[in-house]
């Protein structure tokens, strides 16, 4: 068809005398690529965890891709792509390379890198040059109150992590009343133990020991001797290296205690390569397969559900990563990218103020539980809907570690135990 001098067809400009507009026309939509930039600690001690968050928001995007995008009103439909980089979990180099990724790589969004400590740089950068950014493995409260109005958080808050452990130790020790911290002094760990003793203090119990351990700690023999006698629970950890090797060697000591709750490392599938010294162990995660979250729960609750079942993500990630079940990790980074894609949907564009918006009036049930954020001044993008699943580690009827839900009630699988007699 011969266009005329504007560019318009003949039957555009006919369209325009009549009063009304051309409605677009799927064969002619135009296809758009979003980059999604972020950094990954491939190497370095995070590699773990950091890993697992990947592979969850790859297989996102993979899907989001696969089904044909998201498509915007006007036509548009986006497809996304992935621009990363490894850390090496080294919070300089974060700052370097997120600068690099809005600079060079013109990143349309921004997904944290894996812990508080290195999200909290990234988020430095992703303000400064007006990009959202969506948290995912990232839960210290601290970055939220800097005044950040492009940051917005996956994860429960760390303040709130080992509070469930708290409430399952009243039930399961009445009589408990003393509580010893170890912990990593990092800036994800020091805000959950704070929080973990502001919350336990609160609640009537006396925090005996409140030590500190630098990151890379190998020997937790200093720290293991320090325990009082007659301690209730042992609670802290940092991430999955350290606290796995503070696990092992709480176990080989034979510290007698009712219960031993820890951050981050508990709730992985490899964390039951320990055997015996898993046992009965405690962990705080933000997701679990057998989590009991479903369309119907969130229907119940006038909550709109967005994405996939939590069977069919598994079923999807076990897929494509092989039989192990995903951690929390895994999901934590699927459920990032269904954040940003919601917020995409309803503002039917990738300007930041739009989607800025639509985040912040963003709430639905996904499989990963409830997504809202808080949207005050003061705390702008603290996640306020997402709650914890407590796990402990028994033995199955083979007697191999088996990981069992054991709080809230709502999502429990099983019944809870004290720690055996070591």
């Amino acid at each position: 068809m011969r266009r005329l001098g504007l560019g318009l067809t003949y039957l555009a400009l006919v369209g325009l005398f009549l009063g009304f507009t051309a409605l677009p026309n799927p064969a002619l939509a135009a296809e758009k690529t979003v980059t999604l930039g972020f950094t990954a600690s491939q190497t370095g001690k995070l590699n773990v965890e950091a890993i697992r968050q990947i592979n969850g928001l790859n297989l996102w995007i993979e899907q989001v891709n696969k089904a044909g995008g998201i498509k915007l009103p006007d036509g548009t439909v986006l497809k996304m792509a992935a621009k990363f980089y490894d850390d090496e979990s080294n919070k300089d180099r974060v700052q370097e390379l997120y600068t690099r990724l809005i600079n060079t790589d013109k990143a349309d969004f921004l997904i944290s890198p894996y812990s508080s400590g290195l999200a909290d740089a990234a988020a430095v950068v992703a303000q400064q040059n007006k990009r959202i950014m969506i948290t995912a493995g990232a839960s210290s409260d601290s970055t939220h109150f800097k005044g950040f109005s492009l940051v917005y958080m996956t994860y429960t808050p760390a303040s709130l992590y080992l509070a469930g452990a708290v409430d399952l130790l009243a039930k399961l020790a009445p009589e408990a009343k003393k509580i010893a911290i170890i912990h990593e002094k990092d800036k994800f760990s020091t805000d959950s133990v704070n929080g973990l003793r502001k919350y336990a203090e609160g609640k009537g119990y006396q925090v005996v020991m409140f030590e500190g351990y630098d990151s890379g700690t190998t020997d937790f023999a200093p720290f293991i001797n320090k325990i009082p006698a007659g301690v209730d629970a042992v609670m802290g950890g940092g991430h999955f290296a350290d606290t796995t090797t503070l696990t092992r060697q709480l176990y080989e000591k034979k510290v007698q205690t009712k219960m031993i709750a820890l951050l981050v490392a508990p709730p992985e599938p490899k964390f039951a390569e320990l055997g015996e010294a898993c046992i009965s162990v405690v962990g705080s995660s933000q997701w679990e397969p057998v989590a009991k979250y479903s369309p119907e729960a969130a229907k119940a609750e006038g909550v709109e559900w967005f994405g996939p079942t939590v069977a069919d993500f598994v079923k999807e990630y076990q897929a494509k990563y092989g039989k192990e079940e995903p951690s929390y990790h895994s999901a934590g980074g699927y459920a990032a990218g269904l954040i940003l894609q919601k917020a995409i949907e309803k503002a039917g564009s990738i300007d930041t103020e739009k989607v800025k918006a639509a985040l912040d009036d963003e709430d639905m049930y996904t499989f990963y539980g409830r997504i809202k954020f808080d949207t005050t001044p003061k705390a702008h993008g603290l996640q306020l809907g997402h709650q914890m699943i407590i796990i402990q580690w028994q033995k199955d009827k083979q007697g191999k570690p088996e990981k069992v839900a054991v709080y809230p009630p709502a999502a429990a699988t099983g019944q809870a135990m004290v720690c055996p007699v070591r």
